[in-house]
């Protein structure tokens, strides 16, 4: 594998030098530096909601490969915050392609209503990469890990956990967004199995550590006995509310906080009754799908538009363990708590995809002193349809909710 990447990556450093070179040439030809902002290659980052470490640290990573030789004299990287209504992301998009957009890099804050401006976009040679959440335009590629089965196995993780029965709180993402709906229709299609399944509250949290505390605390106002608690995104909040209460702990299923891997192998909360899985979403997608951009870009990779699939984080509380350094290494999936805060999230490292990035590329989104693009495995794995999330009109797989991580268990 060394050798492999090795060989690959000279491959690379070869070609980005060519294209360096061709832009330096033409740099001298116009004569000045405001020339050579011209030959690089106008990438925009476009963020619709923002404010959670789950966002800053994607795009921090793509700050930090956009600054990691050669891409940082190849790339102007220019990042743009929009906000949860699809009509500011929209124009956020027009002022983009009217400005010379080569590539767009964005988490789509809707699956659908973003489509016309991207095809507008694609019909004047703009490439959109979205990552994480998605959208049906034909035209962009879909970089997510929202088909690798989050909602149905940590659904099917917290039922085997309760043993087919109890009272249990749903603690949902953004309203409207591809990737809450996939995740609560992935954990629906479990928990409609088991008749001693009791949704007793159903809130958004925005995937947010303050605000899940906030809400899952009203839940509890109303619902002090509940068994157990499936979240997305903002789980270290539900643990901290249940500590609130002040009685016992119970399974929660959640997705890659740091705070929440940690509370997961702690024995004190294991004794009052805290057990679950961390999975979810990877901040890591936003890289991937940004070096896939530029592989595009620099004609490293031929592409066609499609939906690409991440795979899925998976850590039962018997797995976490702590790293000894900056990088996922030697197994480790979590990191001590005073190297990064409880809402730090963990799958920002991928040793075969982004063996270039650091904490401090997550957390400051700098470049990691020494390191140099390396080029991705040259196959991708495609994702299957989901309706209304990654195409439109299309037609799902008979088994698109299909438990893989987990045995399904009858219940008790």
């Amino acid at each position: 594998m060394r050798t492999w990447k090795t060989g690959r990556a000279g491959a690379l450093t070869t070609t980005l030098t060519t294209a360096l070179m061709t832009a330096l040439v033409g740099t001298a030809a116009l004569g000045g530096p405001a020339a050579a902002d011209e030959k690089k290659i106008k990438v925009y980052l476009s963020l619709s909601y923002s404010g959670n470490a789950w966002q800053s640290e994607a795009a921090n990573v793509v700050k930090a490969l956009a600054a990691t030789p050669p891409y940082d004299k190849l790339v102007e990287l220019k990042e743009v915050i929009s906000g949860t209504d699809p009509q500011a992301q929209i124009s956020a998009y027009e002022s983009m392609i009217d400005a010379g957009a080569q590539g767009i890099i964005s988490f789509p804050v809707s699956a659908t209503a973003l489509n016309r401006v991207v095809k507008r976009g694609c019909s004047k040679g703009v490439k959109f990469f979205m990552y994480d959440a998605t959208i049906t335009e034909p035209c962009a590629y879909n970089v997510s890990y929202v088909t690798a089965g989050f909602g149905e196995n940590s659904a099917q993780a917290l039922v085997n956990a309760l043993g087919g029965k109890g009272k249990i709180f749903l603690s949902r993402g953004v309203p409207g967004n591809s990737v809450d709906k996939r995740h609560t229709d992935g954990a629906m299609s479990v928990f409609k199995k088991y008749p001693g399944i009791q949704i007793v509250s159903e809130y958004y949290s925005f995937w947010d550590d303050r605000t899940t505390q906030q809400e899952t605390g009203k839940a509890l106002a109303a619902h002090p006995d509940v068994d157990g608690i499936w979240a997305q995104a903002g789980e270290y909040g539900a643990i901290q509310a249940l500590k609130d209460k002040g009685s016992k702990l119970v399974p929660v299923t959640g997705e890659n906080s740091n705070g929440f891997r940690l509370a997961l192998m702690d024995p004190a909360a294991k004794q009052a009754g805290l057990t679950g899985v961390s999975a979810g979403s990877p901040p890591a997608t936003a890289g991937y799908a940004f070096k896939l951009m530029m592989e595009v870009l620099t004609a490293k990779r031929k592409l066609e538009p499609q939906n690409i699939e991440y795979p899925l984080p998976w850590v039962p509380a018997d797995q976490v363990k702590v790293c000894k350094g900056q990088k996922f290494e030697d197994g480790c999936n979590a990191f001590p708590p005073n190297v990064v805060p409880n809402s730090f999230v963990t799958e920002v490292f991928n040793p075969e995809l982004l063996p270039e990035l650091s904490l401090q590329s997550a957390l400051e989104g700098k470049p990691t002193p020494g390191a140099t693009i390396q080029p991705l495995p040259a196959e991708v794995k495609r994702a299957p349809n989901s309706p209304g999330i990654n195409c439109q009109p299309c037609k799902g797989p008979a088994d698109e909710y299909k438990v893989t991580k987990v045995e399904v268990k009858p219940a008790r």
